[in-house]
């Protein structure tokens, strides 16, 4: 923070209006013009408004207060705000409401953040946190530095984003091809078919508190297209995966995701052999003398599958697909020369499209850090 700035607690220069928003349930809203605020943006629109100018809100609960994390925001004109977002009117003869935001925006708040369950940034310590305060003048200065620069940096974001967007897409078109082309011709038989008689269920239905150093458990966040992602990953306890045996991993089964977010299928390594899964991962265990895991993963990430998996859905507040369904999804089956080669393509490709994919990854994560540099120069006075 540069030498000279005024520093005065953000109660001092703001008038907080949390008093004046009222929640609604969403059984409660009727359909309206207004939109609806909630910790982290719109979340609806509601007949009817409860503000009616420029204001900033900056989430109490249901957000996320780190550096970067974004959770400061301005809204305008008529808007109606439930109670997880605070509101603030600046006093603008001190303080701007983008100098605010931006400010709150590159601190890390979460020193005043109480709670471990439900975290929440509550009024007293919203109060409490110290905004440097130069001329108003100065403020517009940097302000306008930082505007002009994100905006460039905006732009660098939708190009990176679109490449990203891209590289998939043509990953998909080429899986698409090769399993077209070396599958024409065969039979296609039901998934069910191909399996062991361990066949096709899922797992763990209620997972309990974390156990440390428990048994690692897959959900659908960890089961992605055609690779795991094990941040997050909950550890169940030794016993409570012992009574669903029957989804120990041994290595070589095909994962599915059947509930929640939808997509996800991936082929279990051998490291994860001694794990367990969710009831929201479907395990397939395909015989090796029928099929190649690998090869049935590859068809069930292809668009064919997908959009049949898609048009499987039931449920209206939490889709899924039945069990009884995935077990009648149609697969190609050419010989196991066939598959080895479809197989080899296909990773070929995956490898191909991820490589891109890290780059454009890179650059995003890149224009992020390049964000938050310049505000931290913004606010040490640095941008001349």
């Amino acid at each position: 923070m540069k030498a000279g700035w005024e520093v005065r607690p953000l109660g001092e220069v703001c008038e907080i209006l949390d008093r004046l928003r009222k929640p609604i349930t969403k059984r409660d809203r009727q359909a309206g013009p207004y939109p609806y605020y909630g910790a982290t943006g719109v979340l609806d629109h509601v007949e009817g408004y409860l503000f009616d100018e420029k204001l900033v809100l900056i989430g109490e609960d249901g957000a996320k207060w780190e550096a970067g994390a974004n959770s400061a925001f301005s809204i305008d004109g008529k808007t109606w705000v439930n109670n997880h977002a605070h509101v603030i009117r600046p006093h603008r003869g001190e303080a701007l409401d983008d100098w605010l935001i931006y400010y709150l925006n590159a601190s890390d708040l979460m020193p005043y953040v109480s709670g471990m369950t439900v975290p929440k940034l509550n009024q007293g310590r919203l109060r409490e946190i110290p905004i440097p305060l130069p001329p108003l003048e100065e403020q517009q200065r940097i302000v306008a530095l930082v505007d002009e620069a994100f905006e460039g940096l905006a732009r660098a974001r939708a190009h990176a984003e679109a490449n990203l967007q891209n590289a998939r897409e043509l990953f998909s078109d080429g899986l698409e091809r090769a399993y077209l082309k070396l599958a024409a011709g065969a039979p296609s038989v039901d998934l069910e078919e191909l399996c062991t008689p361990r066949g096709v269920t899922y797992g763990v239905i209620k997972l309990g508190e974390r156990v440390p150093s428990g048994v690692p458990c897959l959900r659908t966040s960890n089961v992605r297209r055609l690779a795991f992602d094990l941040d997050g990953i909950k550890l169940i306890a030794p016993a409570l995966s012992a009574e669903y045996h029957r989804t120990i991993l041994e290595g070589g089964e095909v994962l599915v995701n059947v509930r929640g977010t939808l997509g996800g299928v991936a082929t279990v390594p051998d490291d994860m052999i001694g794990w367990n899964i969710s009831r929201e991962v479907a395990m397939v265990v395909i015989d090796p003398k029928v099929a190649m895991p690998e090869f049935v993963s590859f068809f069930v990430a292809t668009r064919t599958a997908q959009n049949w998996l898609t048009g499987m859905e039931k449920g209206a507040a939490y889709k899924g697909i039945n069990l009884s369904d995935l077990r009648k999804l149609k697969v190609p089956l050419p010989t196991l020369p066939l598959q080895r080669q479809a197989v080899e393509v296909a990773s070929v490709l995956q490898a191909s499209a991820t490589s891109v994919s890290e780059a454009y990854k890179s650059k995003l994560q890149d224009i992020n850090d390049l964000r938050q540099s310049l505000l931290q120069k913004a606010f040490a006075g640095e941008l001349i």
